[in-house]
């Protein structure tokens, strides 16, 4: 007996999208192609970069819950977002969409920490040191001596996506983070792994892991994770 119930099927993860105009190449988490799974995507129309980093989403809440839950109203059973600034929102995100919603790749520091040796500790690479305030790490229960590393010294990577740039030079925006995250490394030697807080981040992983020799996490990996708890593999 086939059942319904939902306007789509099979997605279980809704994608909160930036209204964004960059380059969105295999790898980033925008790019429908990068997950084996498939993603409902809905975008938050004026969440732009710059509004959303640089101006903390200011007066955008509302539009992402109610995007939010449309999204579970088209069948989704969780919800993720594609901006790791949004951690600031994810108390008022998962109250008022009402299924789990995964607001940030910062979220899964902790996690990360508690892998490590002792006298180990996470690193965070990010596309604005900047704007990512203290509260924003807190919300997403990142500790606060945690070393934070930025692109914005590049120069592609932050200036296209903060700027919302329609073209990019993708070679200069894998340097840019790679010497960013290089440069975290030797600035803290006691790194035990990189978290990527920008989706954007996600295709230059496996580059920034070969430079490091350190373990990388990025928001692919933790919405794959998140959507094998929505829909856990059958064996047998």
């Amino acid at each position: 007996m086939a059942r319904g119930g939902k306007a789509i099927t099979g997605a279980a993860v809704g994608l909160l999208m930036l209204d964004t105009r960059f380059p969105r190449i295999p790898g980033d988490v925008g790019n429908m192609t990068t997950f084996p799974f498939p993603l409902h995507a809905r975008v938050v129309r004026d969440a732009t970069p710059s509004r959303v980093v640089r101006n903390r989403a200011e007066g955008l809440l509302p539009a992402f819950v109610e995007a939010g839950r449309t999204l579970v109203a088209d069948g989704v059973d969780g919800v993720v977002a594609n901006c790791g600034f949004l951690a600031l929102y994810q108390r008022e995100l998962a109250e008022g969409i009402g299924v789990p919603v995964l607001s940030s790749s910062l979220m899964q520091v902790a996690m990360v920490n508690a892998l490590l040796a002792p006298g180990r500790r996470v690193g965070v690479l990010t596309v604005s040191a900047r704007a990512l305030g203290a509260d924003t790490l807190r919300a997403a229960g990142v500790p606060e001596s945690t070393p934070i590393g930025s692109t914005e010294g590049g120069r592609e990577f932050s200036r296209v996506m903060l700027n919302d740039e329609p073209e990019m030079d993708v070679q200069a925006a894998r340097d840019d983070n790679i010497a960013a995250a290089c440069a975290l490394q030797a600035a803290h030697p006691d790194l035990g792994a990189l978290v990527l807080e920008c989706t954007n981040m996600a295709p230059y992983g496996a580059d920034i892991a070969s430079a490091t020799g350190l373990p990388v996490f990025s928001m692919v990996n933790l919405i794959t994770w998140f959507q094998g708890g929505l829909v856990p593999r059958r064996f047998g």
